[in-house]
């Protein structure tokens, strides 16, 4: 198996819904976002999976959240918008995105800040 992961960044407010604490409140993060794919075998190029596909897959789906308040973005309108469920949100669309007979995501990183991650597995 060979394992591919590419990293980038968002920023985005939200707030923690049935939390007790600051987070709460309105704040924001920069968020730093880490994926993993596996692939079986590699192409004709040596490749699992172009970077570039990998990286503007990732792009397009964090444009959907960036810059914006979280809790106003399905599903983060009914969910908390927390590490933990970002990263599975993340994880399920581009798991559909990319998942093929060779490839599958296997692991979603989600940083809110330099010390704090969570991270989502499909097992």
């Amino acid at each position: 198996m060979f394992h591919l992961t590419v990293h980038t960044f968002f920023a985005a407010a939200h707030n923690l819904i049935n939390y007790q604490g600051d987070c709460e409140n309105l704040h924001g993060h920069n968020w730093k976002v880490e994926v993993t794919v596996g692939a079986q075998e590699l192409d004709k190029a040596g490749l699992g999976i172009d970077f570039k596909i990998l990286k503007s897959t990732l792009r397009t789906l964090l444009e959907t959240l960036d810059h914006k308040h979280l809790n106003q973005v399905p599903p983060f309108d009914v969910i908390s918008p927390s590490s933990e469920n970002i990263a599975r949100f993340l994880f399920d669309r581009l798991s559909d995105q990319l998942n093929n007979a060779n490839i599958a995501v296997e692991k979603v990183n989600v940083w809110e800040s330099d010390y704090a991650c969570a991270s989502y597995t499909r097992d």
